[in-house]
This record gives structure tokens, C-alpha cells and sequence, in this order.
């Protein structure tokens, strides 16, 4: 059961589930999609759909991050009719869908610590896997950026940021490019209509100020994200940056401690040196000055970012960075967590001879 449709899913359901497919498949697994809504919901509305799940004599269901009344009402039947459940969620606790089902799966360790701890036993950590490892750096460059040949940081984010996080204006010597939701460069319309609203949201004169300079600044680019071009924005930057704002006031409902590893590897495994915002699930990757930097404050992001300005720490570190990210986050690696979760479900070692047909999910 997904949270959006096959034709335009978003990340969590592509790389949650539909990256997954072939190594069920080759794992021995039966996997189909049972549900898929037309847009993107976490809470469906499910009536009737067990009658359809009986009748497909499936033994696991899995329920990509939804939830709800319906849902929940679902998962007690799928229980009473002897089908196991699994409930993978990516950003939030919820210990009743937890508690409902037979599995959960979070991307985490700091999402499984924050479940009761007696629902520990239920709960398994399977990360968000490294999707296109097969694109990489290869040169760093001998440059060390000034003024009139600027460094490039890319900043990858689902977001639409209208300022740079913590830093501001990048220093003289570098310029930083945001690969996020924006209208691509050439709809030029469009991309005017969004500025308009972004200001018709600003409280303040100091607020709207701030927002010109954002947009006039010519060490900032904003890109419109694909799912190319997002590797190609990645191959022409020197560093990775990641600056999540913790701070309560902007941020109350301190989103950011549940992030998962997702932005952080991605840059990793393309061979970025990368500097980021400690949060939770950053600080167990990272090992400060060898394969990334982690900043608190702005005075350690310009420590950090100057001293990526020297080429050979610029490779040794991304060179280090990639062995990181395949050797953990590979989606071999988190494929296999999630197939022994999925075994443990169907009597373990017993599924070994059942076929494809049987161990239907």
C-alpha cells in the first residue's frame, strides 16, 4: 500500500518501496502494489480493500507511511484474517499504527529510540538506500576559488528556500547553488509568479528586504530539481552543504531531529566533501575532518568551507566520503534489513521453500 502513485512518486515511496521491488523479487518474494492513491495521501481511505487482499491469498502487507482511521481499521482485519503487517514510516512516530501492526520499519536509529521501549522489539532500522551509485566525481579540480572563479556549493532540498540557511551571504569565494522546488530557469513566468508570492508572504519591510537581497545576490543560484539534473548540479559543485536551521523559534516543531540520512549520503556517495548542521541522524555518519565537517555555529561553517578550499583535502575527503555512504547505505545493504524483517514475518528460515506464488507481499 503506497503514500503516492507509481506514475509520479515522491521520494519516500520510490525509495522506500519501488527500489526495492527487484531485490524481493530476487530475494524470493511475490511483491504487488495493492494500493496506490491517485495523489499523494497519508490517510486513504481503505474500505473494502480486504476482500481484495484475501482474495490475492497475500501473507505480508506493508503500509508505506499511511495511516488514519481507515487504515488502522485495515490493519485489526489483516490481523484477525492471520495476514502480517509492516508499517514503514520515514519522518514521525506513531506508536499506534506500531502497535497495530506486526513490523515497523523507520530509517533511523534516532526515530527507533524514540518509540515506547516496548515496542523496541518491533521496530527495525532499515536507511534510506544510496540510489545511483554509479554517479560520481572523479576530478576535484586544483582550484582554490576567489572572487573571479568562485568555489560551488550545492545544496540539495525539498524545499523552496527563499534565504541560505545560517550563512547568509557565501564568502567572496564561493558561490552556492540550491537544487530545489522551483519553476525550471526557463519558465521565466513562472518563476516570477513565485517570487511574487514568496514577498506577498513576508511580514515586515526587514523580512522583504532580506528576500530581495536573496534573490539579487549573484553568488546564489536556484534550480529547479530532476531527477538528472539534480546529479548533474552535484558533479559541477565542489562541496556539499546541508545548514538546517535548529532553531525553536523558526522551526517549533524541531522537524529537523528526524530527518533522515537521505540529503547527507546522497552528497556523500557522489564524492562530495560535505559540511552539515549536526542533527541526529548526520552525526553517527559523519567522522569530523575525514570523511565530512559537521558546523554549529557560522564561525565553524567558514572554518569548514575554508579549509575545503584546499584541493587535495576536497578529494581525500570525498574519496572518503563514497566508501562511507556504498559501504552503509548501499541499497544491497538495506535491502537485505528489509528482507530479514520480512522473513522473521513468514516463519524465517521456513520461507526458504516456499515459492515465488507463496510468499506473496
Amino acid at each position: 500500500m503506497l503514500l503516492s502513485n507509481t506514475q509520479n512518486a515522491i521520494p519516500s515511496t520510490r525509495i522506500v518501496v519501488l527500489n526495492m521491488l527487484p531485490y524481493l523479487r530476487a530475494g524470493g518474494f511475490d511483491p504487488h502494489v495493492v494500493f496506490e492513491p491517485p495523489t499523494s495521501t497519508k490517510t486513504p481511505d481503505v474500505s473494502g480493500l480486504i476482500d481484495k487482499i484475501k482474495a490475492g491469498n497475500f501473507q505480508v502487507v506493508v503500509l508505506q507511511k499511511v495511516f488514519g482511521d481507515s487504515v488502522l481499521e485495515l490493519a485489526r482485519d489483516l490481523r484477525q484474517a492471520g495476514i502480517k503487517t509492516v508499517f514503514a514510516i520515514c519522518d514521525f512516530v506513531n506508536p499506534v499504527m506500531c502497535d497495530a501492526t506486526d513490523a515497523t520499519i523507520v530509517v533511523t536509529d534516532y526515530l527507533k529510540s524514540l518509540y515506547p521501549k516496548e515496542q523496541h522489539a518491533k521496530v527495525s532500522v532499515v536507511h534510506d538506500g544510496v540510489e545511483r551509485p554509479q554517479f560520481h566525481k572523479t576530478d576535484w579540480g586544483n582550484h582554490t576559488g576567489s572572487s573571479a572563479a568562485p568555489l560551488n556549493a550545492v545544496l540539495v532540498t525539498s524545499a523552496s528556500l527563499d534565504r541560505l540557511p545560517l550563512l547568509g551571504d557565501p564568502p567572496n569565494w564561493l558561490k552556492v547553488t540550491i537544487v530545489g522546488r522551483y519553476s525550471p530557469a526557463g519558465s521565466r513566468v513562472r518563476r516570477w509568479r513565485e517570487n511574487q508570492w514568496a514577498m506577498a508572504a513576508k511580514q515586515g519591510m526587514s523580512e522583504r528586504w532580506r528576500f530581495l537581497r536573496f534573490l539579487a545576490n549573484r553568488r546564489i543560484a536556484c534550480e529547479a530539481w530532476g531527477a538528472e539534473s539534480v546529479y548533474d548540479a552535484m558533479q559541477r559543485a565542489d562541496i556539499g552543504i546541508i545548514p538546517i536551521e535548529v532553531d525553536p523559534v523558526r522551526d517549533p516543531t524541531g522537524e529537523w531531529k528526524v530527518k533522515s540520512e537521505n540529503r547527507l549520503t546522497l552528497k556523500m556517495a557522489m564524492g562530495l566533501p560535505v559540511v552539515a548542521t549536526p542533527i541526529p541522524s548526520y552525526e553517527p555518519v559523519i567522522e569530523q575532518g575525514v570523511n565530512g565537517f559537521l558546523a554549529r555555529s557560522t564561525a565553524e561553517w567558514l572554518q569548514h568551507l575554508s579549509a575545503l578550499r584546499d584541493p587535495a583535502l576536497r578529494k581525500s575527503m570525498g574519496q572518503r566520503a563514497r566508501q562511507t555512504a556504498l559501504e552503509r547505505y548501499s541499497m544491497d545493504r538495506q535491502a537485505e534489513k528489509l528482507i530479514a524483517v520480512l522473513s522473521g514475518l513468514v516463519d524465517g528460515p521456513a520461507r526458504d521453500a516456499l515459492s515465488p506464488e507463496q510468499a506473496r507481499v
